[in-house]
């Protein structure tokens, strides 16, 4: 992919990335290190739960969803970090075995009044999995490089 710069996003660019398969040991192995909750590590427990079955933590999918982004180079050469999102919801679970993908679109942007190298991209942020249902949504604000 191109380099782009704050200056080369236009609202309304939208972006997909290649999707990622879930596997039940890396949905546990995440699991045990920073959310061992039952029906994320154990699946016996599991189906005992109101998910009825193992999923995947919200923090996980999360995590994957963004390094999916990062994954296009779409943000290669301008990203300055984000300083958070608003609007995150968790909507359906994710399963082993589930492929997620990640949709994004450029909805505001705004060069900074105080720093002329850089602007901020506010981003809707679409995870979805194989059936194409939305699991995970949220809207992040990204710092982007202007071009020297």
């Amino acid at each position: 992919m191109t380099d782009r710069y704050f200056d080369n996003f236009a609202i309304g660019d939208r972006f997909v990335t290649a999707g990622v398969t879930l596997t039940e040991s890396a949905i546990i192995d995440f699991a045990l290190r920073f959310d061992p909750q039952p029906f994320h590590i154990d699946a016996e427990a599991a189906k005992q739960s109101n998910y009825g079955g193992l999923i995947a933590s919200g923090f996980q999918t999360l995590a994957l969803g963004f390094r999916m982004v990062l994954e296009t180079g779409v943000f290669r050469a301008c990203s300055m970090g984000s300083p958070g999102f608003d609007e995150l919801r968790w909507l359906k679970p994710v399963r082993p075995g589930d492929t997620l993908h990640t949709e994004l679109e450029v909805v505001e942007k705004a060069p900074s009044r105080s720093k002329p190298d850089r602007g901020i991209l506010r981003l809707k942020i679409w995870i979805k999995n194989q059936k194409g249902e939305d699991v995970i949504t949220f809207t992040s604000m990204h710092l982007a490089r202007r071009r020297g």
